[in-house]
């Protein structure tokens, strides 16, 4: 049976916001069956727990932000999509901040917090949702999909028109039966333009953003004096936000992803979309994990550091 799965043990680490540039101290548990990602204001008195739904999701700008009330927490697609490329079901997130620490502008320093930490099964089926028809998002030229597919997939294809990202690859797919989270998605940065750093900052966002969290770019160049760390980067990252995003939905999804240019706003306009149209879906567990597609047997894997 493909099992529902927690961390072994809790750990603790600090980082700075990417938009508030704020010190973080982040924390995860363990948690029981079916408790989902549950993040928890610890700075709040009395604390404010806001799990992770589609529905919770009300602020775009330039992150994945939940709400609840007066209680927000911001820039959780990194570590979301770390916690779907690991299996990892049911967490608690503490946080004493309005938002996630930035890291590396990755998912791979969660990925490595994650694996010191190690992963337990849970006597309990893994619930998945599988796609059963497509469905279809559009916003200007940008969309995004969900189509039926044993197993788990996605395709991002990314227009920006700069000449440091026209040089990359401008479409990648990533099939989870012939890849993983860990070597083919985690270390794919965050990016953003010097130019609109000044406009960024006028808003309140982007006020921790340094060469060592992001790919930063001016007119023609990237800035960081270590280049880029593959040549799909900037491509594969917008397929890592969508993971996290899409994990938001509180289940791993039997489906393939297909996107044009979409961003958070479309990923979570999609979920909710999925959510609204009962027959397009449905809930599917793996008595047998050796009927299971390799996709989420091979995730269950996760090697040492």
């Amino acid at each position: 049976m493909i099992r529902q799965r927690t961390i072994k043990k809790a750990f603790e680490t600090v980082g700075i916001g990417l938009h508030s540039g704020r010190k973080v101290k982040l924390a995860l548990r363990p948690a029981p069956v079916d408790t989902g990602i549950v993040f928890r204001r610890i700075d709040m008195n009395p604390p404010v727990a806001i799990k992770a739904e589609p529905e919770r999701v009300n602020d775009t700008r330039m992150a994945t932000t939940l709400d609840k009330g007066q209680a927000k927490i911001a820039t959780i697609e990194h570590l979301m999509s770390a916690l779907s490329g690991l299996g990892i079901d049911n967490c608690y997130v503490e946080v004493d901040g309005a938002e996630i620490p930035i890291m590396d502008g990755s998912g791979a320093s969660f990925v490595f917090l994650i694996k010191a930490a190690g992963v337990e099964e849970q006597d309990a089926p893994r619930k998945f949702v599988r796609v059963k028809k497509p469905i279809e998002i559009h916003a200007g030229d940008k969309w995004a999909s969900l189509e039926p597919f044993n197993g788990y997939k996605l395709s991002f294809a990314i227009d920006f028109g700069h000449p440091a990202i026209d040089a990359t690859a401008q479409f990648v797919e990533v099939d989870f039966d012939n890849h993983t989270y860990i070597n083919d998605v985690a270390k794919a940065r965050t990016f953003g333009f010097v130019n609109d750093l000044e406009m960024l900052r006028s808003y309140g966002l982007a006020q921790g953003g340094t060469l060592d969290n992001a790919v930063v770019m001016d007119d023609y160049h990237v800035l960081n004096p270590d280049g880029l760390r593959s040549n799909d980067e900037f491509a594969k990252h917008k397929l890592l936000d969508a993971m996290g995003d899409l994990y938001v939905l509180g289940h791993p999804l039997v489906a393939h992803y297909k996107a044009f240019k979409s961003g958070h706003d479309l990923n979570n306009k999609l979920l909710r979309k999925l959510l609204s149209e009962p027959d397009s879906w449905e809930f599917v567990t793996f008595e047998d994990s050796s009927k299971a597609p390799p996709a989420f047997t091979n995730a269950l894997v996760i090697p040492n550091i």
